[in-house]
């Protein structure tokens, strides 16, 4: 069975229990009905359910168990951390896109989808169960692919694609792979320890994407927004540390702390011309420049 099939099962077992509170025959019944509707095989016997339920705790941290007064199944520990709730939200819109039914046919979806879906439950399993992976991962400009041993970290999305960010066994440094560029990914049985302290909120916490400035330190940038454009700014902000510095009728100008990075960048350039950069001026000679080559 395919990974993403797998966790559409999850996704049906965790619906089910939480609407319906069924025995196992019942959620077996349920699933074979979803296996029709989504054009899969979601069948399985009492023993996959079990493993099944020991996956979903893990990953969701969704506990479901079995009622024997009532002979019937319970979720009775649900998420409450955010990152499990919002990778839940995640799965649910995923299971969305897979309907087969005359409803999608009024659901408009965007047209880029999440690249590098496939590798993600192997990706979350080998992550929690401290387990080396082997990757086989082409940048975009090299080739070949390179073979590379790595010790899973975490994962991160941006702008429609996966990351998996792991400790490279060939030099010990803390890298991100892009999943879309991922040709294999095989989970080994060997065990490693993380690096002590590691925190994947505060590895990510001044960069604008999947950049890390190295040792180069976070800058303050500031930005200056049409007041259109400053609308979706104040409901979508750019980063965590965006802080309202002016709001009139005439601009909205914020402030980051962040590495000004090539992703940073590109952000800046799609908001042209609703956009300008007050400082750094490093980085506003820089975005001025691939402007000017832009309109040449």
């Amino acid at each position: 069975m395919r990974a993403n099939e797998k966790i559409r099962r999850y996704h049906h077992i965790i619906q089910c229990v939480r609407r319906f509170s069924l025995d196992f025959d019942g959620i077996r019944d349920y699933l074979l009905e979803r296996s029709v509707r989504d054009d899969a095989d979601y069948d399985i016997s009492k023993r996959t359910f079990q493993r099944d339920i020991k996956e979903i705790s893990s990953i969701f941290n969704i506990e479901i168990k079995y009622d024997s007064a009532g002979r019937r199944y319970k979720i009775v520990e649900d998420f409450e951390d955010d990152v499990q709730s919002r990778m839940y939200e995640a799965l649910d819109v995923l299971n969305t896109l897979q309907v087969t039914d005359p409803l999608k046919d009024h659901i408009h979806f965007g047209t880029r989808t999440p690249q590098g879906t496939e590798y993600i439950f192997d990706a979350m399993h080998a992550i929690k169960h401290r387990r080396e992976v082997s990757i086989s991962h082409q940048k975009f400009f090299d080739s070949p692919p390179t073979n590379r041993t790595l010790d899973p970290l975490g994962l991160k999305e941006f702008r429609h694609r996966w990351y998996l960010v792991g400790r490279d066994h060939k030099d010990q440094k803390i890298k991100t792979f892009g999943l879309d560029r991922t040709r294999s990914l095989h989970v080994s049985p060997r065990e490693f320890t993380p690096p002590e302290a590691f925190s994947l909120d505060d590895y990510f916490r001044y960069s604008f994407g999947v950049i890390v400035g190295g040792s180069t330190p976070p800058e303050p940038v500031e930005l200056s927004f049409t007041p259109f454009q400053g609308k979706y700014i104040k409901t979508l902000p750019l980063h965590h540390s965006q802080e309202v510095i002016k709001d009139t009728k005439e601009e909205l100008r914020v402030r980051l702390l962040v590495y000004p990075t090539h992703d940073l960048i590109m952000e800046i350039l799609s908001m042209s011309p609703e956009v300008r950069v007050i400082g750094p001026e490093t980085l506003q000679k820089e975005v001025t420049a691939r402007l000017r080559k832009g309109s040449m």
